[in-house]
């Protein structure tokens, strides 16, 4: 039996708000912000390359070490210590792509990365979870739950990152599920962990399950941290050498905190920051001349009372939006933060320092927004609540980047000729033919009045959130995929598994 056009449009209307917006790329219309002139990134990148030449790097990677005195670097290998020429920084940056394709399962969920594309990650590495029973380690059926969240909702590019760690798995092995449960539960762009050469090469071994030949665009990708002040750690390093080998995708981000990993003013933490991003870069094209590269950005302050990072603050805020202009000097994509916060709970706190990190990210044009949505207590948390107010506030962001149309039809000039002086536009035709998309519908915030509000229940943000996240996994439905590849994960999951544990690896 056909529904009327009634019954359709009240199940439009009872869908999430979160649901209706279709998967799309999301491009910013206007030019990006530039917070400094010309003069200033000339000056950072300047002070960068005399780091870089005069300081240099600490490199613990035997190989690496080796892949540098081959290019031309000074090397030290009993300090493990590099000195880099300019030169050779420029010309290997120089190889890399400007912008590229993310492949996904499906390849509607392709993703564009670069120039003004704009795209959100969720968060990943939190070791706890925060829900309606308070804060507790994070499980495997946690991680499967924002895997699900993090599919249904349109507004996000990648579906699977380390939205909670799996501590009832053993920590040699989460890798495996974590990429189990990506690849099964969703169809989205995946990350995936670079830490180490055994990890990182069981990521791409799934990967080639799933699509096969991994020549051409990159499917698979992950963070390389630094070990600032001006280190690469050997598992860092051997995470990069094998994405890149394998043409996939590597973030080269430091973590500074400025007072504590750099000099206290954020002109020294940032020309640290792009020394220290541009030598991982410069290796990753010595690798592989044209894989895919991603300069990255996590700096901010630290807080001078207590000793822990301060995030959604005006300085985090600096750092994103120059950051993002030295990547543009470069003709690299960035990768900047979104809902970073100090809070402990998805409180005024956490709204207000999300939104000193969002929109910065946005108006810097920031091409991969990681920990997107749901990071809480200074990462350490991850929140079904949060994520789902982070989510409206993507959502948002959507709406507002569309803009409005401003034509006849939109002025309305004969409507407000007819209504005149006094009177309402509730039921003119103009009204009625478009106020079911005339404006953003929130899923989340509450716009009754103070009586009504009390009658129903007297829900605050928190609540309505949760409410909002058990409804869409509800409504989860897996995405198709080939039992015979479903298969082949699982059998290797199993053997790895048996592997690791009989080789006690832990890289």
């Amino acid at each position: 039996m056909r529904r009327t056009r009634r019954q359709e449009r009240r199940a439009q209307r009872q869908e999430s708000p979160l649901l209706k917006q279709a998967f799309r790329l999301l491009q910013h219309p206007l030019p990006p912000y530039d917070f400094v002139g010309a003069e200033q990134i000339e000056r950072l990148h300047e002070a960068s390359m005399t780091i870089l030449e005069n300081v240099g790097l600490d490199f613990l990677d035997g190989e690496v070490l080796d892949i540098w005195k081959k290019a031309g670097a000074k090397v030290e290998r009993n300090s493990q210590h590099v000195w880099l020429d300019r030169g050779l920084v420029m010309e290997a940056i120089a190889n890399a792509p400007r912008s590229f394709t993310w492949r996904a399962r499906n390849p509607a969920h392709n993703v564009i990365i670069g120039e003004n594309h704009i795209t959100f990650g969720p968060c990943g590495g939190m070791a706890y979870v925060l829900d309606d029973n308070g804060r507790r380690p994070g499980t495997l059926a946690d991680l499967e739950q924002f895997v699900k969240l993090s599919q249904m909702c349109p507004v996000l590019h990648f579906a699977s990152w380390e939205q909670v760690a799996p501590q009832d798995i053993p920590s040699n092995t989460r890798h495996l599920h974590r990429l189990y449960a990506g690849f099964t539960l969703s169809d989205k762009a995946m990350l995936e962990s670079a830490h180490g050469r055994i990890i990182t090469a069981d990521c791409v071994e799934m990967a080639r399950l799933v699509f096969g030949n991994l020549e051409g665009d990159p499917v698979i990708g992950d963070v390389i941290n630094v070990n600032s002040p001006l280190r690469y750690d050997d598992r860092m390093l051997g995470g990069l050498l094998t994405y890149a080998r394998a043409g996939q995708v590597t973030f080269i981000t430091p973590f500074i905190l400025a007072g504590a990993m750099s000099p206290v003013t954020m002109a020294a933490a940032l020309a640290q920051q792009n020394a220290e991003a541009l030598a991982g870069i410069a290796l990753t094209q010595l690798v592989r001349p044209g894989t895919p590269v991603i300069y990255g950005g996590f700096t901010t302050n630290i807080d001078m009372r207590s000793g822990s990072p301060a995030f959604g603050t005006p300085e985090g805020a600096w750092a994103l939006l120059v950051g993002a202009q030295l990547a543009r000097f470069y003709q690299l994509p960035y990768r900047g933060n979104g809902s970073l916060t100090n809070a402990k709970v998805a409180d005024a706190q956490a709204a207000y320092e999300t939104l000193w990190n969002l929109w910065p990210a946005v108006q810097a044009h920031t091409n991969l927004v990681m920990h997107a949505v749901g990071w809480l207590d200074g990462g350490l948390s991850s929140s079904y609540e949060k994520f789902i107010i982070d989510v409206e506030n993507l959502a948002m962001f959507y709406h507002f980047l569309d803009g409005f149309t401003i034509d006849e039809a939109s002025l309305a000039l004969d409507m407000i000729r007819q209504v005149g002086p006094g009177g309402h536009h509730f039921g003119t035709p103009h009204t009625m033919e478009r106020f079911e998309t005339a404006f953003y519908e929130t899923a989340v915030a509450d716009r009754l009045g103070y009586e009504a509000w009390v009658a129903a229940g007297k829900q605050d943000t928190r609540q309505r959130a949760r409410i909002v996240a058990q409804a869409l996994l509800k409504a989860y439905e897996q995405p198709p995929l080939d039992t015979a590849i479903q298969e082949a994960l699982a059998d290797f999951v199993a053997r790895r598994e048996r592997e690791l544990e009989k080789l006690n690896l832990y890289d």
